[in-house]
């Protein structure tokens, strides 16, 4: 029987926590290491409806990118993390998260986005944006990409293709007036990453939570950005990780959820 530790392990082999950035919090982060599993759920948030869902469908585990809590004083359900926590252990599922660490590892949030952003195919690895940060090992690795789309093309062509490969239902974005070519991304809240695609010398940048001086910096580079959403920039990587789970688990059910999506709406 495949334990709740089983999974945890496996996650931490393929995204090492080595990779995780100071401030986050990844891993095992409710329940028994070991618990059996049968069902995983895997969503991008823990949120009450994705809760929900693992409780109807008899989910065991979820496993989400973002971390349910970073630091607690008490659980109760008086709060909203507090009762989300309440919920998983009343009802007996466990929740590993993998956030920064997915996001930097090889086959995780990088190249998933890269793949829908268009700069990796055909089995082509987009390069890594930095040298963020190094394993044990020596190899470097980074929380972006970079590479170059099959072919250039104007950016609202691009944003048309970028807009239907990550469901988004709108961009926020600057125009410099170039094609779009080399491309850089950074999945999630990546604005500080601007100088290192301008120092690559690419003409569009894809990334999320993009504050104003990003904006106007981007302006002074003269280079196109993109804020293509938290979620939507990050969500390609649920149904990487739901297939590698069935891969490596072929006696567990895995899904993805379907009560999850974008809490960002657009009005047009």
């Amino acid at each position: 029987m495949v334990r709740v530790n089983d999974v945890h392990e496996y996650l931490k082999s393929i995204a090492p926590v080595e990779m995780k950035m100071e401030f986050d919090n990844v891993g095992l982060l409710v329940g028994r290491g070991e618990a059996d599993v049968s069902r995983i759920l895997v969503s991008l948030d823990i949120t009450h409806d994705v809760i929900a869902e693992a409780l109807d469908t008899g989910a065991d585990l979820i496993v989400s990118h973002h971390p349910l809590f970073f630091s607690l004083k008490s659980v109760t359900d008086a709060d909203t993390t507090g009762g989300k926590i309440v919920k998983l252990l009343t009802g007996g599922v466990s929740a590993i998260c993998m956030h920064t660490n997915l996001d930097a590892a090889r086959g995780g949030v990088g190249d998933a986005l890269a793949r829908a952003a268009g700069i990796s195919r055909d089995g082509e690895e987009a390069s890594l944006l930095a040298e963020d940060g190094y394993l044990p090992s020596g190899e470097a690795f980074s929380y972006g990409r970079v590479g170059f789309l099959a072919k250039p093309c104007g950016l609202q062509e691009y944003m048309e293709a970028l807009k239907s490969s990550l469901g988004a239902g709108g961009f926020r974005y600057y125009d410099a007036g170039r094609a779009a070519h080399k491309v850089a991304t950074v999945g999630g809240a990546g604005g500080s990453e601007l100088a290192h695609a301008y120092a690559h010398g690419c003409d569009t940048f894809v990334t999320a939570d993009i504050k104003y001086d990003v904006f106007l910096e981007a302006k002074e580079f003269g280079i196109n950005l993109i804020d293509g959403g938290h979620f939507c920039t990050e969500n390609p990587i649920v149904n990487v990780l739901a297939g590698a789970l069935r891969a490596k688990f072929p006696d567990v059910e895995v899904s993805v959820s379907e009560r999850h999506g974008d809490a960002v709406c657009f009005f047009a």
